[in-house]
């Protein structure tokens, strides 16, 4: 016990970094997928092409990939970001991309007859799209995005490869030098309970949303 309470300090620091990132591509990536799937809607062909290529492109290759991209090959272009940056912009594009898809799915599982009877009522795009769509499409999606933060808060470890202090990294850190696992399973522990609490707040927001059933 004394041992936990002395590296405890050290493991709720990188914690906090942790959950610090979960909250900020969560808040990015979200409205940027959302915004994606309502720009794959549109017909111009060169933007749906190049749409489809960035999800392919986000979706088909490792995140890890995408972070050592950003943090280690953009800078011999000549744009370079400090590490936490890095991981901001690196979570937020490959995330927006799997959001993108599932509001994607959503709006098209709206019946185009909603459509028509918003032209009736003459309604603009932004009022269709607030008070008809946005509603459904966030009761339809829940779950898939529900899901998608879980993940999310596991592949936030991904980031000690660009040596961010995160969770993970004080951990290992930890046990490096004390030779003993005990820091890991700590971890371990504090990952589960921040997915209990996501998993918690998924079945309030799924209850709430019972609503438009």
């Amino acid at each position: 016990m004394d041992y936990i309470l002395e590296v405890l300090p050290n493991l709720l620091k990188g914690a906090g970094v942790t959950v610090h990132l979960f909250v900020l591509v969560l808040v990015l990536s979200i409205p940027l997928g959302v915004v994606l799937a309502f720009l794959q809607r549109i017909a111009f062909k060169p933007l749906q092409w190049f749409l489809q290529v960035y999800v392919l492109v986000m979706r088909g290759t490792p995140l890890l990939l995408q972070l050592i991209f950003v943090y280690y090959v953009l800078p011999s272009v000549g744009i370079t970001f400090d590490r936490m940056t890095a991981a901001i912009i690196a979570f937020t594009l490959n995330y927006g991309a799997y959001f993108a898809e599932i509001f994607r799915g959503g709006i098209e599982a709206i019946p185009a007859g909603q459509y028509e009877a918003a032209k009736v009522l003459k309604l603009s795009s932004f009022q269709t799209v607030r008070y008809i769509v946005l509603p459904q499409v966030i009761k339809i999606v829940l779950p898939s995005i529900f899901n998608e933060v879980i993940t999310l808060v596991k592949d936030t470890a991904l980031v000690y490869a660009l040596g961010v202090g995160d969770l993970l990294l004080a951990s290992r850190t930890a046990a490096n030098r004390d030779a003993s696992l005990a820091p890991m399973f700590i971890a371990g522990a504090i990952y589960l309970l921040m997915i209990g609490v996501v998993t918690l707040v998924s079945k309030k927001v799924e209850q709430r949303y019972n609503y438009y059933r």
